[in-house]
């Protein structure tokens, strides 16, 4: 199992990192925020914990959604 976890960074908007949470992860607002929050505030957040396969995507989705709205967001795996 590998965990996904987002990175913070100066430029992404807490709002953004709130939505891809929720769009790719099926957050609720409440969890979404508490995760943004742990990113913000300790510099990383897990988002979830998934097989090898479904975390590379999940990474994949994120970033490639992160760029397409021009945002610097990190998205990484690492094993559990």
């Amino acid at each position: 199992m590998y965990k996904v976890v987002l990175l913070n960074d100066d430029y992404t908007p807490m709002d953004f990192v709130i939505a891809v949470l929720q769009r790719f992860f099926s957050l609720d607002t409440e969890q979404a925020t508490r995760i943004m929050l742990k990113v913000h505030n300790e510099g990383r957040g897990v988002c979830g914990i998934f097989p090898r396969d479904i975390a590379a995507t999940k990474v994949e989705q994120v970033s490639a959604f992160a760029r397409q709205h021009q945002h610097p967001l990190a998205c990484i795996m690492e094993e559990n």
